[in-house]
């Protein structure tokens, strides 16, 4: 992804990469830690625990819901399970098991949805998850996580491994621009600020935190000061980093995923309940994507710093005329 090359950030890992490589180091740390996946294990990364760990990987096939409910027996015995599969086949195919296997009885399972987004390009509309967030925040209990770099998805992996109670984390296919060049200290449920600004603030979570850094320099180049927040956690969402962020009296959210219960949509009823100013979404809209090359299909449908930027000047135009 071409995202961050302006403003100097280097391209990292996939987050995807650095799930695998985490799973490995918690596996050494916690026996009780356990892998399940649905046939993808050399696409989402747990092949790398299965090598380690053979004895505690099991490949459930095809089968989502299945996979989903293997799961809930082991976490039931005290195991804390990992699952992993595409996102879009894991949260639309197997809703119903994760709906009453796991957050109905708030198991510990911890939910991987691989291949998150339309960053996957060239795969097409039939597994690019689009819904993956807005589904999972619906799931009561639910901690919702999605990094924006190989730091982020190593430290939010380890995070979610000690978090009693489910959890889903969305993970992406392609390198991704390093957000956090000397790491990070990443906590459940808590926003980290990337940078200080008094004009508007942009609000962004996965590779889309890379881009409102971006964003925030070209807006610098005019005058504006834009406050940054990497919010990897969009539930629970940190409310008090969302009402600092009002103080600047303008707010943009960006996502990779439609308009409809994403990121956008818990900022904005905290907005709407706490500190109401204007507001402008950067999403995918109310629209399923196309196959194509990541950069043009963020391009297309305006996923860019650029379409950051104009959502900052009108929510900074709105908040002139309050």
């Amino acid at each position: 992804m071409n995202i961050g090359r302006r403003i100097g950030l280097t391209l990292g890992k996939a987050t995807r990469d650095a799930f695998g490589e985490a799973l490995v180091e918690l596996g050494k740390e916690n026996p009780n830690i356990v892998v399940l996946d649905g046939d993808l294990n050399n696409s989402t990364k747990t092949d790398l625990f299965a090598k380690a760990f053979p004895e505690r990987f099991f490949n459930v096939g095809i089968a989502e819901s299945n996979l989903v409910g293997v799961a809930g027996g082991l976490a039931s015995c005290g195991k804390v399970p990992f699952i992993a599969s595409f996102a879009c086949f894991m949260m639309c195919n197997a809703f119903d098991q994760l709906r009453m296997s796991v957050a109905f009885p708030g198991l510990n399972v911890k939910v991987v949805g691989s291949h998150g987004g339309i960053s996957i390009g060239e795969d097409g509309p039939s597994q690019m998850s689009v819904e993956d967030v807005a589904l999972a925040c619906a799931l009561p209990g639910f901690a919702v996580l999605v990094p924006a770099d190989q730091e982020a998805a190593a430290a939010l992996v380890k995070a979610a491994a000690v978090h009693r109670g489910p959890v889903y984390i969305r993970v992406g296919r392609p390198k991704v621009p390093i957000v956090y060049q000397n790491g990070g200290e990443f906590t459940l449920g808590r926003a980290n600020c990337l940078r200080e600004g008094r004009d508007v603030a942009l609000i962004a979570n996965g590779l889309m935190v890379a881009a409102a850094l971006e964003a925030s320099h070209l807006l610098h180049q005019e005058g504006i000061e834009a406050l940054v927040l990497d919010m990897h956690t969009v539930k629970p969402l940190d409310e008090e980093a969302v009402v600092r962020a009002a103080q600047t009296g303008a707010i943009v959210t960006a996502e990779e995923h439609l308009i409809w219960g994403g990121l956008g949509s818990a900022v904005a009823r905290a907005v709407a309940s706490r500190c109401p100013v204007p507001m402008e979404f950067v999403s995918l809209g109310d629209t399923y994507a196309e196959s194509g090359k990541p950069e043009e299909l963020f391009e297309k449908y305006g996923l860019t710093a650029e379409a950051i930027v104009r959502a900052a000047k009108h929510a900074i135009a709105r908040k002139k005329d309050v």
